[in-house]
């Protein structure tokens, strides 16, 4: 199964809210890869994944972030 969705959050502990999304993408058959990419501890790999997502076949992009209400917009950019 190919990732068609990208679930990108802040850290590990945004992954209780965020599996809720992988449940449904799972109940679909969706195929999606999950990414901590935090826009304050790792911004080089944030701004990577945002210029390549395309490219590695990334069709749709759910972020998220605890308190990090900027993060799904810099994680799209």
């Amino acid at each position: 199964m190919s990732a068609d969705v990208a679930i990108v959050m802040g850290s590990q502990s945004d992954w209780p809210t965020m599996q809720a999304a992988a449940a449904v993408l799972d109940e679909l058959g969706v195929g999606y890869e999950a990414k901590i990419v935090s826009a304050h501890r790792t911004p080089d790999r944030l701004w990577e994944f945002g210029k390549t997502a395309a490219g590695e076949g990334f069709k749709v992009v759910i972020a998220g972030a605890g308190g990090g209400c900027a993060f799904a917009g810099d994680a799209c950019v």
